[in-house]
């Protein structure tokens, strides 16, 4: 499909599932990621993943082997906490469903992490999820805060399987209190256009590459670009229809990297 590749001046890369399961390189990552680099040819890591800092992620991504620049990685949660900057006074108080580094990206942006009469309710993944985090968000909901959430996903891929994601916890309270979520990261097209913005690149000129359709691919057409589905992470595990269809489906990176090297 040398239509995927015509005019493609840089990559989005998910993280989770497509170039690593927890602590564990996919086939093919490293070297990718590595000949992009070479090449000059610009990529950003766009996750929905709230549990780490983007330096965390430099970290995480070091100790498999593969060096990225931290303003190349995009997380939901840094995208939360500058949406609600643009939106809420200096100070405000957020009721977090979170794990510690999201707790430190909303402060580090100037807001107080609590429990009483917050002005917004912030959910991420949180896997130390209690009933009474849930209660105090879905009163604090009732009683008119906002509702943002990191990103719908209902599973996250890790190395002993796939576990419940942020969309579990999402869907609990919208269950619970009959309020919608706003949605910062996939299948929204909000971390695709940051990551464009960090590259400089345009729709046309760009290629995401994910491992879920409900996510990565729909994200990629609601932000017009192209669309490529790696079979390493959850599009393996869930199975399943397969709509909006990619623009290329490969196995994994390796695949991808024997495809795209004849045409960059």
């Amino acid at each position: 499909m040398p239509v995927v590749a015509a005019g493609v001046r840089g990559f989005l890369f998910d993280m989770d599932g497509v170039l690593y399961r927890g602590a564990r390189p996919l086939p093919g990552s490293r070297t990718l990621l590595a000949a992009l680099a070479r090449r000059g040819v610009p990529f950003a890591l766009v996750t929905n993943n709230s549990t780490r800092t983007p330096r965390q992620y430099v970290r995480h991504l070091a100790r498999m082997g593969m060096r990225v620049p931290e303003d190349r990685i995009v997380t939901s949660a840094a995208l939360t906490a500058a949406y609600l900057r643009a939106r809420l006074r200096p100070g405000a108080r957020v009721l977090l469903i979170g794990e510690p580094a999201f707790r430190r990206t909303l402060e580090r942006a100037g807001f107080r992490v609590g429990w009483e009469r917050p002005a917004a309710v912030v959910v991420g993944l949180d896997r130390r999820l209690t009933y009474r985090k849930l209660a105090a968000a879905a009163t604090a909901l009732l009683d008119g805060a906002a509702f943002v959430a990191a990103n719908p996903d209902p599973l996250l891929p890790t190395a002993r399987g796939v576990i419940p994601g942020t969309g579990a916890a999402v869907a609990a309270l919208q269950y619970a209190t009959g309020r919608r979520p706003l949605v910062m990261g996939k299948p929204g097209p909000r971390l695709l256009r940051e990551g464009m913005r960090r590259i400089g690149t345009r729709p046309k000129e760009t290629v995401m590459v994910g491992d879920q359709i409900a996510t990565d691919i729909v994200a990629a057409r609601a932000a017009g670009v192209r669309a490529i589905l790696v079979e390493s992470g959850l599009a393996a595990a869930r199975g399943g229809p397969r709509r909006p269809a990619p623009d290329l489906v490969v196995r994994d990176l390796r695949a991808l990297w024997r495809w795209a090297r004849p045409r960059l």
